[in-house]
């Protein structure tokens, strides 16, 4: 079967610039809508993704996201996130780009093309059989993503795929592909529109699912969360509040503040109560 890219199919809609302002709004809006139901298809696909990821990391593997462009940037924001929200340590989930840090705000020319440098960079952070390499790449052609993957396969190292065309190219070199197939952009080839919302849903999936699995969270709060600003404090004060039935807002500040995190402030009061 030859390989089709949806994501560069021509658009639904014709003369965007004739359209006025709300018409254009309310057709990206009807279009953005339709991603949640892409991705609920393949939530089995992103299952077994994540079984794997947690049973590596379960182990003491690491998770590396691996992209260029718009795909790269969303695999950072993922990674960059996980030690606020979960107070996991830097480095255990890691982003990395096309192009390197400079990719991050510019783009770099060419930087996505070479099939090689994918593994040099990965190598730079001593990647094991213990981690998991998921390749992010709208197209699901990207020659980066693709032979950093490949390289890895023949490592032994588990890797995974999130891309928005089916039968890619980028699938076939994964052993857990994710493909959310969401139709054409609402301007042609755009992907960084429905594409990105995409791939950003199902990375929320999986970073999410996979620190849980860690047990990173209880209930349904974010107990290791870093106490990093006013706000997280604050929030984190509430959190103690209402675990263990405090009045005052003052002293289960002081008690959370002289634990560092929400978790060990229970654990410590609980232990001396």
């Amino acid at each position: 079967m030859s390989f089709i890219k949806v994501t560069e199919q021509t658009s639904r809609y014709r003369h965007l610039e004739q359209m006025s302002i709300p018409e254009i709004l309310t057709a990206i809006n009807q279009e953005d809508q339709t991603v949640p139901q892409a991705v609920a298809k393949v939530i089995p696909q992103i299952e077994a993704l994540i079984a794997a990821i947690a049973d590596k990391m379960l182990a003491g593997g690491r998770l590396f996201y691996l992209g260029a462009g718009t795909s790269g940037r969303l695999g950072i924001v993922d990674a960059s996130e996980c030690p606020p929200t979960f107070g996991v340590p830097y480095g255990l989930v890691i982003g990395l780009i096309a192009g390197g840090d400079a990719a991050i705000r510019k783009a770099v020319e060419f930087a996505e093309d070479d099939r090689e440098q994918g593994w040099k960079d990965l190598q730079e952070f001593n990647i094991t059989e213990k981690d998991v390499v998921v390749g992010i790449a709208a197209s699901g052609t990207t020659p980066y993503v693709i032979g950093a993957l490949q390289r890895c396969r023949q490592e032994g190292i588990i890797t995974g795929s999130i891309c928005c065309n089916p039968g890619a190219p980028l699938s076939a070199a994964a052993d857990y592909p994710v493909e959310v197939v969401v139709g054409p952009e609402f301007v042609t080839g755009s992907t960084r529109m429905k594409s990105g919302t995409a791939q950003k849903l199902v990375l929320n999936m999986i970073s999410t699912a996979v620190m849980i699995q860690l047990g990173r969270v209880e209930d349904n709060k974010m107990v290791n969360m870093q106490l990093s600003n006013d706000k997280l404090v604050d929030r984190g004060v509430k959190m103690l509040m209402e675990k263990l039935q405090l009045t005052d807002y003052d002293t289960a500040k002081e008690w959370l503040l002289k634990a560092g995190s929400v978790r060990k402030a229970i654990e410590e009061y609980s232990r001396i109560s």
